[in-house]
Order: structure tokens, then C-alpha cells, then sequence
């Protein structure tokens, strides 16, 4: 009977909350908002929130067309494998103080699970055979490469900063991190920390695939890049994957720099993480590319190998001398 019970939670955990359905809901919400946001700084008057759904409704109800020249199977499964992967994520970041998957290394599997989405865009594009997708593919590897060692830093600071006072040792376990911070305070309290903060809000931007770090799939240049031969419900799961995305990014942000204790009642927690995210998206994503054009690729790598790169490692710096 107990072992029914887990398993039904667990089943719970990765199909309902805070798995697919809550994942696939507020991705797509948060989506709206960040449409409707832009819209407004720009002085329009833009689509309604739940456009975003109707959007991945209608894709859903479209045919989808597999190329000739395209390996079929890859094709297909790309898309899927990395909508599975970014879902997964929300089992690992704990809602203040609340953990659903606890691990002594879950920063370690978020790290390698958030890169799955941009492989299996390499690998979806690849596999379509088309000429405008190569060309985004190179420019996806390179965009995902210019972010990945500041963000490493990043993770490697905070994991020292909260690994020292808890164990000792440099963690990876995002409840030590949350432990810490209901203990010591939230980390972005911590001023040798700011910078990688800072840090962090620039790499979301590049993470999800927006303004200015969308050179992979630049619709006025290579008509979508990658995308250019999905169509139907792969281009939908796509679009869903981009919006979860989005959403674990900010929940991610919050784990790491405000975490630790919230309140008592875990929906009182749910909504202060809903309204934190709404407020990280808005300042990282939202208002970045209602202000800012797109981006070379070379000026993208350009940009995170001196700026984000810079500040992550200027708190790994503080952090390893103590301050």
C-alpha cells in the first residue's frame, strides 16, 4: 500500500504538479504576459494573454509535413525528447523550502537537462535536410557554447558560497542552497554574489532563444532556422518546449538567489513563485527585447565570453577568498 501511494505521488509530481500540466499552464501564461509586455513598452496595444495558447492549439490542429530528404525518426523525436527533458527540471527546483526530487547533486542533472533542449534542436534541424537549418544550427551551437561557462561559474559560486557554511565543501544540491538561505539569508543578499546575479538575468535571454540571442532562428533571415521544416504539432511542441523554458529559468533564478524558507502553507508558496517569476521574466526577457534588436552570433559569443563571463567570475573570485 505504501509503495502504491509513492508511486502514485510520484506520478502525481511529473504529470500534474509540478510537471507537465502545471509546467505546460503557466509556461504558456508566462508566455502571454512577456507578448503582452513587450507589446505595451513599445506602445501597442498586442495580443491577449492567452494568445499563446490559441497559438499551440491551432499548431496542434494543423497537419504536419515531413520533409523527403529528412530522417524521419530523429525528425520526430527531437522536439519530444526536449520537451521531456525541460518538464523534468521542475521535479528538481524546490518551491521555497519545498522539494519534490531532493538530491545531493540535482544542479549537476539541471545542468545537463538544460542543454537537452538545444540539442534536440540541433538534432531536429539536422535531420530535416535543409540548407536555412544548417545554418541555424551553427549559429544554436555557437550561441549555447558562449553562455554555458559563465553559467557554469555561476553555479560553481553560489554551490561554494553555501557549501562552505553548510558542509564545508562546495555543494550541488539545491536544498543545501535553500538551507543556507533560510539560515544566512537570501544569497542576494550577499554582495560578492550580485554580480553572478546580474549574470544569470543575461544568460535567460540566450537560454530560451529571444531578442537579442535569437540569431539560430532569425525568421527575416533563415525563415526559423532549425524550425524551418516543422510544421503542425512538432513546430507546437517546439513553441511549448520555449515556453516552459522560459519558466524554469525564472523558477530557477529564485531557487538560487531567493530560496530558503517562505511561508508555511505550500499554495501561499506557489503563488509567491508565480508572482517572482512574472517579475524575473518581465525584467530579463521582456524588457530586454522590447529595447534591443537581434544580435550577430559572433557578437553573442562576443558578449558572454567578456561581460556575463566577467561577473560570474568576479564572484567565484570573492567567494573563494571568503568575502
Amino acid at each position: 500500500m505504501e509503495v502504491l501511494k509513492t508511486l502514485l505521488q510520484q506520478m502525481f509530481y511529473v504529470l500534474i504538479f509540478p510537471g507537465f500540466l502545471f509546467c505546460f499552464i503557466f509556461g504558456l501564461f508566462l508566455s502571454g504576459i512577456d507578448r503582452k509586455m513587450v507589446a505595451r513598452m513599445q506602445r501597442r496595444i498586442g495580443p491577449p494573454i492567452t494568445q499563446s495558447f490559441y497559438d499551440f492549439f491551432k499548431l496542434v490542429g494543423k497537419d504536419h509535413i515531413i520533409p523527403r530528404k529528412a530522417s524521419k525518426k530523429a525528425f520526430l523525436l527531437a522536439p519530444v525528447f526536449g520537451l521531456i527533458s525541460i518538464v523534468i527540471i521542475s521535479l528538481f527546483i524546490p518551491i521555497f523550502g519545498f522539494t519534490f526530487q531532493e538530491s545531493t547533486a540535482d544542479i549537476i542533472v539541471i545542468l545537463y537537462l538544460i542543454t537537452i533542449p538545444a540539442l534536440s534542436l540541433v538534432f531536429g534541424g539536422s535531420s530535416s535536410g535543409s540548407a536555412y537549418a544548417s545554418i541555424g544550427i551553427s549559429r544554436e551551437m555557437v550561441t549555447m557554447l558562449s553562455y554555458e561557462l559563465p553559467l557554469v561559474m555561476i553555479l560553481l559560486s553560489i554551490g561554494k558560497k553555501a557549501g562552505a557554511a553548510i558542509n564545508g565543501n562546495v555543494t550541488f544540491s539545491l536544498a543545501d542552497i535553500g538551507k543556507y538561505q533560510s539560515l544566512y539569508g537570501i544569497i542576494i543578499s550577499k554582495w560578492a554574489l550580485i554580480p553572478a546575479a546580474i549574470a544569470f538575468l543575461l544568460i535567460i535571454p540566450a537560454e530560451v532563444g529571444t531578442v537579442p540571442f535569437d540569431a539560430a532562428e532569425a525568421e527575416t533571415e533563415i525563415c526559423e532556422g532549425p524550425l524551418v521544416e516543422y510544421s503542425g504539432l512538432y513546430l507546437g511542441i517546439y513553441k511549448l518546449t520555449q515556453a516552459v523554458k522560459m519558466f524554469i529559468m525564472g523558477s530557477l533564478f529564485l531557487a538560487l538567489f531567493f530560496g530558503g524558507s517562505g511561508f508555511s502553507n505550500i499554495f501561499l508558496n506557489i503563488i509567491l513563485m508565480i508572482i517572482g517569476v512574472i517579475i524575473t521574466i518581465v525584467i530579463s526577457v521582456s524588457f530586454v527585447r522590447s529595447i534591443l534588436g537581434r544580435l550577430k552570433v559572433e557578437q553573442t559569443l562576443k558578449f558572454f565570453w567578456t561581460v556575463p563571463t566577467a561577473l560570474s567570475a568576479i564572484s567565484l573570485i570573492l567567494v573563494y577568498l571568503k568575502y
